[in-house]
C-alpha cells in the first residue's frame, strides 16, 4: 500500500509539475499559500474565467490537492467535480437584418395614411456590424412598422419631464438617446433614467414593440456601435432591441428635415422633449441572437465528522477560484479597455490558497473532528454565484445537514491589521465568536451583521443557513491585470487563514448547532441607483435564468416578508410593468414611492399568486 501511494504521488507530480514545488506541512505557512497562489494566478491559467480551459486547470489542481489530502471525492459520479451548464454568452446568427424603408402616400386619398394607402419609394439595407448590431439581451424575431422619435425615452413624473407626452408608441418601433441629460440641464439629475435596461423597460411598459438606442454628439465625438455583450442578470428583455450609428439614424430623419444633433442639442437647450412620429419612414427589422452555452464545475471534497450524533451534521468552507479572464468590456474589470490576463491573485486566488491549506489542516487532524467539514472550490462567482447557487439547488449532502457557511473571499491584503467579518449577525454568538479567537489582538475586526452580499455565502444565506464570510477589503488592484501574487501580504494571508481555521473548529466542536438569524437590510449610505429610494427586501437568484425575476429569499420583516412572498418565488408583474428579469424589476421599483401599495403578481410552482406589497424607505 505504501509504494501504492509512493507511486501515485510520483505520477501526480509528473502530470502537475508545479505541486512538487510545495514543501507541505501540516501547519498552516505562509510559502504554501504564496505556491497556491502563485499557480492559480499564473499565465497558464489565463485569469479562469469560468468555462474556461484555464478555469478547467484550476480545478484539476484544487482536485488533485484534495486527493492528495486524503478528502472523499463528493462531486457527480463519484468525482470531485459537480458540474452545470450556464449561459456564457450570446453571438449574432445568421438572420439578423435592418432595412429601412422610405414611403409616401398614393395621391388618390393622401389625407389618409394607413399601411393600405402606401407606396414604397425606397429602401436602404443597413449593415450589420457597420451600422446596426442588435443587443445581447435583445428578443430574436422580426417586426415591421413604423418609427418614432422619443427623445432619451425618460419618462419622470417626479421631475415633470416625459418624452413620451401625446406619443403614441404602442406596437411602435421607438428610437431613442443613450444616456441621459447632463445633471441640471433640464430639471434635474436624471443619471437614474440612463441605463439601456431603464429606456429597454419603460418602451416596452408602454407597448412599443421594438427599440433603436443612438448615441448623440453631446455624449461621444465617436460614433461607434456599443460590444454585443451578455449579462447574467439581464436575460432577454422581451422585445427586440438594436442600437445604430449616428449616420443612420440621419438618413432615418433624412425626411424630417432634422439630425440627431440638432435633436439632441434642442432638448438640451430648450429643456423640454422633442418627440414626433416620424413621417415617411417604416423599419423592417429581424434579429437573431443565439446563447452560448459552456460547462463549468465546482470542486467539492468531504471529511467525515467522528461523533455519533455531530456527523450527521456539516460545516461548509469555501472559496470561488474563478476570475475575470482577459477582462474586457462587460466583464467587470476596472480596465474594461485593455484586454490582458487578470491574475485575480487576490480575487480569489488568495481564498482558494486558504480554502487548500484548510483543508490540509483538517486532514491531518481528521480523527478529532466532530462534525463533517465539506470543502467547496466555487466557479462562477464572477458571474453572479453562479457556481454556489447551483450547489444550493443540487446540495451534494442535504442542506438541512448545513450548520454554517465559512467562506474566504479576497483575504490577500492584510492592511493595517484591518480584517472584515460578514455575518456575525446570523446566528446568536458569532458576534463574540468571531471576537474570542481574535484574542491576541492579530486583527482590527470589523464586524457586519448582514448575511447578504457579493459573494458565495450569500446563496447560503438565502436558504437560511448561517454565514460567515472573511475579506480584507477592496484595494487597488482589484479586478485589474495588475492584481498579481506578488503583490499579496502572505503573513497577513497565513495569520487570516490560522483565524478561519479555529472559528471552524470551534463550529465544529460546539454542541448545539447555530441557530439561523435572518439579519435586517444594512443602512446604506447615499442613493446609488434607480431603485434605492424605496424598500423591498426581496434577495434575487442570480443563478437560474427564468421568465420573471427569481428570488432565493426575503429579509425579515421586510415589505416583500409582511406580503408572504418567499425564496423561490418567481416575481412576473410588479404594478403595471410585467417582469421579465432583474432589470425590469429594478426598472419597476423606480416608478414607486414610499408609502405605494404595489399589486404583485408571482409563480410559486405551478401556482399565480397575487398580492400586495406596501413600499417602505430604503434607510
Amino acid at each position: 500500500m505504501k509504494q501504492l501511494t509512493a507511486l501515485l504521488f510520483f505520477l501526480l507530480s509528473i502530470s502537475i509539475p508545479l505541486l512538487s514545488q510545495i514543501q507541505r506541512s501540516p501547519e498552516i505557512t505562509a510559502n504554501e499559500l504564496r505556491e497556491h497562489v502563485k499557480y492559480l494566478s499564473s499565465e497558464k491559467l489565463e485569469g479562469r474565467l469560468t468555462g474556461s480551459k484555464g478555469a478547467d486547470l484550476a480545478a484539476e489542481y484544487i482536485a488533485n490537492e484534495f486527493r492528495m489530502y486524503g478528502l472523499k471525492q463528493n462531486g457527480d459520479s463519484g468525482s470531485f467535480y459537480q458540474k452545470f451548464e450556464f449561459i456564457a454568452g450570446v453571438k449574432l446568427g445568421l438572420e439578423n437584418q435592418l432595412l429601412i424603408v422610405e414611403t409616401e402616400v398614393l395621391p388618390n386619398n393622401p389625407n389618409e395614411q394607413t399601411k393600405s394607402n402606401l407606396k414604397i419609394k425606397n429602401r436602404l439595407a443597413a449593415v450589420l456590424n457597420q451600422d446596426y448590431r442588435p443587443f445581447g439581451y435583445s428578443l430574436s424575431g422580426s417586426y415591421s412598422d413604423e418609427i418614432v422619435f422619443a427623445g432619451y425615452g425618460i419618462s419622470s413624473a417626479d421631475k415633470s419631464y416625459d418624452d413620451y407626452t401625446d406619443l403614441s408608441v404602442k406596437d411602435k418601433i421607438v428610437m431613442v438617446l443613450r444616456y441621459a441629460p447632463p445633471s441640471d440641464s433640464i430639471h434635474g439629475n436624471f443619471e437614474q433614467y440612463s441605463s439601456l435596461c431603464y429606456k429597454t423597460a419603460k418602451a416596452k411598459e408602454l407597448g412599443a414593440r421594438a427599440i433603436i438606442v443612438v448615441t448623440g454628439p453631446a455624449d461621444s465625438d465617436k460614433d461607434e456601435l456599443i460590444r454585443l455583450a451578455y449579462d447574467q442578470a439581464t436575460g432577454n428583455s422581451g422585445i427586440l432591441s438594436l442600437n445604430i450609428t449616428r449616420a443612420l439614424a440621419d438618413t432615418i430623419l433624412k425626411n424630417s428635415k432634422t439630425t440627431i444633433k440638432q435633436l439632441q442639442d434642442q432638448i438640451l437647450q430648450e429643456r423640454q422633449p422633442k418627440s414626433f412620429a416620424i413621417q415617411g419612414i417604416s423599419v423592417n427589422m429581424t434579429v437573431d441572437i443565439n446563447e452560448i452555452r459552456a460547462q463549468a464545475k465546482n470542486v467539492i471534497g468531504f471529511l467525515d465528522g467522528n461523533d455519533s450524533t455531530l456527523k450527521n451534521e456539516v460545516l461548509v468552507i469555501g472559496a470561488h477560484y474563478d476570475h475575470l479572464g482577459y477582462g474586457g468590456e462587460g466583464s467587470g474589470s476596472l480596465r474594461p479597455d485593455t484586454i490582458a490576463i487578470h491574475p485575480g491573485a487576490d480575487d480569489n486566488a488568495s481564498g482558494t490558497s486558504g480554502l487548500l491549506e484548510l483543508a490540509q489542516v483538517f486532514s491531518n487532524q481528521r480523527d478529532r473532528l466532530k462534525r463533517s467539514i465539506l470543502f467547496i472550490a466555487f466557479t462562477g462567482e464572477e458571474l453572479g454565484l453562479l457556481g454556489s447557487g447551483h450547489y444550493v439547488k443540487h446540495p451534494t449532502i442535504p442542506l438541512e445537514s448545513t450548520v454554517t457557511m465559512l467562506n474566504l473571499d479576497m483575504i490577500g491584503h492584510l492592511n493595517n491589521r484591518l480584517l472584515i467579518v460578514d455575518g456575525v449577525g446570523t446566528s446568536p454568538g458569532f458576534d463574540s465568536l468571531a471576537r474570542v479567537h481574535n484574542r491576541d489582538s492579530a486583527f482590527i475586526l470589523k464586524l457586519n451583521k448582514d448575511g447578504f452580499g457579493p459573494s458565495d455565502y450569500s446563496s447560503f444565506f438565502s436558504k437560511q443557513i448561517p454565514v460567515l464570510n472573511l475579506f480584507t477589503n477592496i484595494n487597488e488592484y482589484y479586478h485589474r491585470p495588475i492584481d498579481t501574487y506578488d503583490r499579496l501580504n502572505y503573513e497577513g494571508l497565513q495569520k487570516i487563514v490560522a483565524y478561519a481555521a479555529s472559528l471552524a473548529l470551534d463550529l465544529d466542536r460546539i454542541p448545539n448547532r447555530p441557530k439561523f438569524v435572518a439579519t435586517e437590510m444594512p443602512k446604506m449610505a447615499g442613493n446609488t441607483g434607480r431603485s434605492m429610494r424605496v424598500f423591498v427586501g426581496t434577495i434575487p437568484d442570480f443563478s437560474e435564468q427564468s421568465e420573471g425575476m427569481k428570488i432565493s429569499g426575503v429579509r425579515q420583516g421586510s415589505p416583500a416578508a409582511k406580503a408572504g412572498l418567499q425564496g423561490g418565488d418567481i416575481i412576473i408583474k410588479f404594478g403595471k410593468v410585467d417582469i421579465k428579469n432583474l432589470y425590469d424589476y429594478t426598472y419597476a421599483l423606480g416608478e414607486y414611492k414610499v408609502g405605494d401599495i404595489v399589486d404583485v403578481v408571482v409563480k410559486r410552482g405551478k401556482e399565480i399568486i397575487n398580492t400586495k406589497v406596501t413600499l417602505e424607505r430604503r434607510n
